[in-house]
């Protein structure tokens, strides 16, 4: 099986100037070539380019999503060399600071999808639960 690692850059945001080249769309080819090129130097081989939704902060209290477009890059990784750790993914909370977004309760709940389960309920809300749905409803 093989191995890749993947590297995502911005797509430039705008056109760099070289002789000959006059109009927008090719200075932003140009742009684009280069920064292909210099990766693939590197060993890196194109993938696709995506756009995808960021949260960012819009002023104190409120946020807004920006579409920004990405270039996505794959390289074999050596068949002797040991993966790379993965890098574990933290969300801000309200007030910015990073926050574990799983814990050893949560990861012991997990269902056969990998998705966490909501809160455990107790035994008593969950019977009382479960007479409220098998009792018929009254209409009055």
């Amino acid at each position: 099986m093989h191995r890749y690692e993947y590297k995502v850059i911005p797509a430039p945001g705008k056109g760099l100037k070289a002789k000959g080249l006059k109009t927008p769309e090719a200075r932003f080819a140009y742009a684009l070539e280069t920064a292909m090129n210099e990766l693939g130097a590197e060993g890196w081989t194109y993938l696709r380019a995506d756009i995808l939704p960021s949260e960012e902060r819009q002023g104190l209290t409120s946020s807004h999503t920006v579409y920004r477009p990405l270039l996505v890059f794959q390289r074999p990784l050596d068949p002797g060399a040991a993966a790379p750790a993965p890098l574990p993914i933290e969300e801000a909370d309200e007030t910015g600071n990073a926050a574990d977004t799983e814990t050893e309760e949560t990861s012991e709940i997990k269902d056969v999808t990998g998705e966490a389960d909501s809160e455990p309920q107790d035994e008593t809300a969950q019977d009382s639960q479960d007479t409220d749905q098998s009792e018929p409803h009254k209409q009055g």
